[in-house]
C-alpha cells in the first residue's frame, strides 16, 4: 500500500471517507499538525532577509529548521499512526498481551503527535512579535490547527486505553 503521506491531498481525503480502518482520525490529527507547521514554516520564509538584525535572523532560521523538523516528523506520523491501529484491528480476536501490546503502541503515535504539537505552539510568539505582520492571521491559523491536532490525539490516547 502507498504511503499516505505519498497521496495527493485529493487522494487521502477520498481513503479517509471510505469504509476501511484506516486512515482514521489520528492520521488525519497528524495531517493537520503537519499543516500547521507547514503555515509556520511559510510565516517564516516570508520573514527572513528582510532586514531584521543578525539575532533575529538566526533565530528565524532555527524557527523554519524545527518548524520544517516536525512537519516532516507528522508527515511520517500520518502513515505510523495508520500502522499502528491496523495492529489494533489484527488483535482484537487474538489473546490479551497481544492487543494490550498493541493498544499501548496506538496509544504511542498520537501522545507523540499531541507533545509535537505543544512543542511547535512555542514558536509562534516569535513569529507573532518577529514575523512578517502580514502573516499573523497564518500564525493564528496555524495555533487554531495545532490545538485540533492536539485535541484529536489525546481522543485517540484515550480511546485506545
Amino acid at each position: 500500500m502507498k504511503p499516505f503521506k505519498n497521496h495527493t491531498l485529493e487522494q487521502y481525503l477520498e481513503v479517509l471517507s471510505e469504509k476501511t480502518p484506516v486512515p482514521g482520525g489520528g492520521s488525519a490529527a497528524a495531517l493537520t499538525a503537519a499543516t500547521a507547521a507547514a503555515l509556520l514554516s511559510m510565516v517564516t520564509n516570508y520573514s527572513l532577509g528582510k532586514g531584521s538584525p543578525k539575532p533575529i535572523e538566526q533565530k528565524l532560521r532555527n524557527t523554519l529548521r524545527e518548524s520544517e523538523r516536525l512537519r516532516k516528523r507528522f508527515c511520517a506520523l500520518i502513515d505510523l499512526d495508520a500502522q499502528a491501529y491496523l495492529k489494533v484491528v489484527k488483535t482484537r480476536q487474538g489473546p490479551s498481551p497481544l492487543k494490550k501490546k498493541a493498544l499501548q503502541e496506538a496509544r504511542r503515535v498520537p501522545l507523540e503527535i499531541a507533545q509535537l504539537c505543544s512543542k511547535a505552539v512555542d514558536l509562534a510568539p516569535f513569529l507573532v512579535k518577529y514575523g512578517n505582520k502580514y502573516l499573523l492571521s497564518d500564525v493564528v491559523v496555524a495555533l487554531e490547527l495545532f490545538s485540533a491536532a492536539f485535541k484529536s490525539a489525546m481522543v485517540n490516547v484515550e480511546i485506545n486505553q
